[in-house]
């Protein structure tokens, strides 16, 4: 019985494409982890000449996650196993450089979130963090982001943008950027005037009361 050659090509072809994604991907990944490690040790260094008080750590979580804390905050970077492709409708398929080759739509992805790090010092589980960017990686190494404000208006030229060294400094400073000036705001009063006894006696911070940048209200950049 012979095997139809259409589906062995399709097969084949697929498979090499993904596995060509995933090693970019993967290529990309460890060069924001070795790009925010610097960026992290240059803080540090700043930090302690100028003999200030503010902590600066970086965590490798495995050969998919890393993690980076400053100040009150933490940045989780998490690269995805999988390969995706945009839908039919998403704005980059209308692109003449995913038009050119249909094979660029298929990208990797790394997704950036951001935590209160005292979510993580107080085991506070239910607290919420926010993906602030993604970024996609196709296996030309050609990157397109979709995020929040600086990352989201800056990095989203599928067509010309390439990792590199320059590019991944770029995302990871603006990531920071971003977060710094995402401050946490106290939710409606409306929302937290009423308290079980159970709860104050169970733990109020960790058990009942999540804690969230904007808790209670619109993502900020939504509604710029």
């Amino acid at each position: 019985m012979q095997i139809n050659e259409h589906l062995i090509n399709l097969v084949l072809d697929k498979s090499n494409l993904k596995q060509q994604v995933f090693n970019s991907t993967k290529e990309a990944f460890e060069l924001f982890r070795s790009i925010t490690r610097e960026v992290i040790a240059q803080f540090k260094e700043r930090n302690a000449m100028e003999h200030r008080n503010v902590e600066f750590e970086f965590t490798d979580r495995g050969d998919f996650e890393f993690e980076v804390k400053f100040a009150g905050d933490v940045l989780v970077f998490v690269m995805h196993t999988n390969v995706f492709e945009f839908s039919r409708d998403h704005q980059v398929m209308k692109s003449p450089y995913i038009r050119e080759d249909s094979k660029r739509s298929y990208c990797g992805v790394i997704r950036i979130y951001n935590f209160l790090a005292d979510s993580f010092t107080y085991s506070r589980d239910q607290d919420l963090g926010y993906m602030i960017g993604r970024v996609f990686v196709n296996y030309e190494k050609h990157y397109f982001i979709e995020g929040k404000r600086e990352l989201g208006m800056l990095y989203n030229n599928f067509g010309s943008s390439l990792i590199t060294s320059e590019s991944v400094q770029s995302v990871v400073e603006s990531a920071i950027e971003y977060t710094t000036n995402f401050d946490l705001l106290t939710p409606p009063y409306d929302e937290v005037k009423l308290v079980s006894v159970g709860e104050m006696r169970y733990d109020l911070d960790k058990k009942s009361m999540p804690t969230g940048k904007r808790l209670g209200f619109r993502f900020q950049a939504d509604t710029d």
